[in-house]
């Protein structure tokens, strides 16, 4: 990337924070990871009859959530991640596409799939359902967040860090085109579609 295009890159990231709102600080956030591992941990740290449990992560929107998130859990695991995506650089979902599939087997086996956000819930719906054909016995679907927009989902995770305004969103693995997934904290910003 040469000098100038980084620079073009800063300047456009910069401008999408000008006017950003913030909707959940640092201390919020970490509240609400906290929350979706206790809830994982009071259900699987003593379950006796429980399978040793495959964690997928969606990258890459939940790699922050899911780095942060294993930490906190004091069960036996094992974790992977899958990349599949309906956005790209995008701002409204599109089709969907596997990058990577699961690479364990998933058969007779409890998976928990972790993703920064329930949005329109395709995405979501989909890894539930391509996951059940390929035999597992239980998906649980962990978000860090859903977002209230207004509608029925096709699907409903079992577990909720945080909800969300129906606004375009940036921080904490959520990204607009890219910029801000690294912020601490969660962010609403204006595009052109909300």
């Amino acid at each position: 990337m040469s000098d100038i295009d980084a620079k073009s890159h800063t300047e456009q990231a910069r401008a999408l924070l000008a006017n950003a709102e913030l909707i959940f600080d640092e201390n919020a956030v970490q509240n609400a990871v906290d929350k979706v591992a206790q809830k994982l941990n009071d259900r699987f740290d003593n379950d006796e009859g429980a399978s040793f449990p495959l964690v997928l992560g969606v990258m890459g929107g939940a790699v922050v959530f899911s780095g942060q998130l294993l930490t906190r859990l004091s069960f036996p695991l094992e974790f992977d991640y899958i990349h599949i995506t309906r956005y790209g650089t995008k701002d409204r979902g599109g089709k969907i596409e596997w990058k990577v599939e699961p690479r364990a087997d998933v058969r007779d086996r409890t998976v928990i799939v972790l993703d920064d956000i329930l949005d329109e819930g395709e995405t979501l719906a989909h890894v539930k359902e391509r996951l059940l054909s390929m035999g597992a016995a239980e998906v649980v679907l962990a978000v860090f967040a859903d977002k209230n927009i207004g509608k029925k989902k096709p699907v409903t995770p079992d577990y909720i860090g945080l909800e969300l305004p129906n606004k375009f969103v940036v921080g904490y693995g959520m990204d607009a085109y890219g910029y801000w997934r690294n912020l601490p904290d969660i962010w609403a910003i204006q595009t052109g579609n909300a």
